[in-house]
């Protein structure tokens, strides 16, 4: 009997992972959001010093006032001292592949006026006055023959308020960076092979929509993360009960 409880563990494991593959790879929502092609893409990195181009610490986010502890530290950008989409000094706390566009659904007192209306899934998402209904979602980035998918972390490039291009039609408005309308980690610029200022074409994503990659592995905040770690509780406490019949048996 417990030769036979195992391998319903075992089949109940494959089943899983099977729809989990298979929610993942099904594109139910592929013409939802269009893509935004020919944005000048800059790289940014959690822990950057403020300059000339870039006058806002980055060891805050629009979402977080710790975001650098969030992470784990300094996401160092130099290529020498990073390894396998990370730096070599240690292992972040959230995901890597991170990016930011020019808005922020949050407002000192809840959400700004405009929310409810102009982000997409914001009934689906809205979690109270005090939490994003933006933070944490998919961003597919895309150069050549090539996309990165990355979860969306902060508010810019320079704007926070531009709904009408992030969510809308409009193109990106003149800026210091050459009218940068994209703000992508050193991960998504290795993966991509990005250069510091470059052109992408980006849009947002359902997780249903994003495969697995070096952005699935990594990250708190991770949904792959969060999903598997549900998932292994789900087949402990299954594993549980049914050693707990066959002893009983």
């Amino acid at each position: 009997m417990k030769a036979i409880s195992i391998l319903s563990i075992g089949a109940l494991a494959a089943i899983i992972v099977g729809c989990l593959n298979t929610e993942q790879s099904a594109s139910a929502t592929g013409d939802r959001y269009l893509w935004k092609r020919n944005i000048v893409t800059t790289v940014f990195w959690i822990g950057e010093q403020p300059s000339r181009n870039n006058p806002v610490p980055n060891r805050i986010s629009a979402w977080d006032k710790n975001w650098s502890r969030s992470y784990g530290g300094f996401d160092d950008p130099n290529p020498a001292h990073r390894s396998n989409y990370i730096p070599v000094k240690f292992t972040p706390r959230q995901n890597p592949f991170y990016c930011a566009v020019p808005y922020n659904d949050k407002s000192a007192n809840g959400h700004r006026p405009e929310a409810p209306r102009v982000v997409p899934w914001f009934k689906e998402a809205y979690q109270g006055p005090g939490v994003s209904t933006c933070k944490d979602r998919w961003v597919a980035i895309r150069k050549g023959n090539r996309t990165a998918y990355a979860q969306w972390e902060d508010a810019g490039p320079f704007r926070t308020d531009y709904w009408q291009y992030v969510f809308g039609n409009e193109r990106p408005k003149a800026n210091l960076n050459r009218g940068a309308g994209l703000d992508v980690s050193p991960a998504v610029r290795d993966y991509l092979g990005l250069g510091e200022t470059d052109m992408t074409d980006w849009r947002f994503v359902e997780f249903s929509e994003v495969p697995r990659g070096p952005w699935s592995t990594l990250g708190e905040n991770n949904t792959f993360v969060i999903g598997d770690r549900q998932t292994g509780r789900e087949l402990a406490q299954v594993s549980k009960r049914a050693e707990g019949g066959a002893i009983a048996r």
